[in-house]
């Protein structure tokens, strides 16, 4: 099985706390890495960064975040660590007001520049989580519109592919299998879906605000759901995989609690500050991550890209040292799924890493 190891570039640190982007990606360099999703929070930091230009309420201007986009490709490409994809384009699928459906189709095509400056030719787009009010829950309408980004991209030179992914908290598209379908209806050579082993747990199996932190017949619905993916998924249109756990609460995450926030979802709230790498018990981690992964890999066989994307309140700490230990624990995690998948016998380029340090 060949696969190549990557993390989010807001898991490695939150820019906000003053963890700038090299040193982020010295630390991904230092456990191995090999790519990264750039998220365009980071992008946009990197532009300010750059730039003498006074703060806008609009963020970075289109030169600023273009030069910003060819200072990062240097950068990684000093670290041999490649851009998997520009994530994430939110809130664009469904949208009823349709003017901004038209002002996100312009910023679109602005991404495939930032896109191609990365050479990177993946963009993902998370299943919107904007209010009921704000989304429609009419499918072909979604359809339509993520077939209309499927064909721009199509039409891009060089051809831009999009990974769909459903939330956990997402407003119409929250499982997989809503995402799969949706997918199919595209049905578009350059739309895929990216499966993330946290957002198909966390609507199915977990419940932050219930004081078990799981749903009502948690592990039934992990099995069925497993089966049916086995059944349905055409592989080759899984782009890549995201493998990360979570934490469970001590308390239902319910008005009062320390992470409670009246104006998201509570699996949102959940998701923000609770994520954790895969292996990561001794903090609390409790997903099926592992059945999730042993279906992914070894049932449909998916070969590729494999992302940790972390989202943790440990991200905002403001310490040097914040990188660092995410790379490294990270790349433990990444060492614990190897073993625990029996992927090769043969030492994996992180765990070769990892031993010498």
């Amino acid at each position: 099985m060949s696969y190549k190891l990557a993390i989010t570039s807001m898991s490695l640190g939150r820019c906000y706390a003053g963890h700038s982007f090299t040193a982020k990606m010295d630390a991904a360099y230092k456990y191995g890495y090999q790519g990264i999703e750039l998220f365009h929070e980071d992008l946009a930091d990197v532009a300010d960064s750059l730039s003498n230009e006074p703060p806008s309420p609009a963020g970075p201007s289109q030169q600023a975040q273009i030069r910003a986009a060819r200072h990062i490709l240097q950068v990684c490409q000093a670290r041999n660590i490649e851009i998997l994809c520009l994530q994430p384009f939110s809130h664009y699928d469904g949208l009823l007001d349709r003017k901004e459906h038209a002002r996100r189709l312009d910023q679109l095509k602005f991404w495939f520049r930032l896109a191609r400056e990365l050479k990177t030719d993946i963009i993902q787009i998370p299943a919107s989580f904007l209010p009921a009010s704000q989304v429609t829950s009419d499918i072909n309408l979604i359809v339509s519109d993520l077939r209309k980004v499927a064909d721009m991209g199509l039409d891009a030179n060089p051809p831009i592919r999009f990974a769909y992914e459903s939330l956990c908290w997402s407003t119409r598209i929250n499982t997989w299998e809503k995402c799969w379908d949706v997918v199919q209806r595209v049905d578009r050579p350059n739309f895929g879906i990216c499966l993330d082993t946290f957002n198909i747990a966390g609507r199915i199996y977990a419940d932050p605000t219930r004081a078990s932190g799981r749903t009502i017949g948690a592990e039934d619905q992990v099995r069925r759901s497993i089966a049916r993916l086995l059944k349905t998924v055409d592989v080759k249109k899984v782009f890549y995989v995201q493998v990360v756990d979570a934490e469970r609460l001590r308390n239902p995450l319910l008005p009062g609690h320390a992470f409670y926030n009246s104006e998201q979802p509570a699996r949102m709230s959940w998701s923000r500050n609770c994520r954790l790498f895969y292996g990561e018990q001794d903090r609390g981690a409790y997903l099926p991550v592992k059945e999730l992964s042993h279906a992914l890999f070894h049932g449909l066989g998916f070969e590729g890209w494999v992302s940790l994307e972390l989202f943790n309140r440990r991200m905002a700490d403001e310490g040097p040292e914040v990188p660092e230990e995410l790379a490294r624990r990270g790349a433990e995690s990444w060492a614990k799924l190897q073993k625990d998948m029996k992927f090769d016998k043969r030492q994996s380029v992180v765990e070769r890493v990892y031993a010498s340090l």
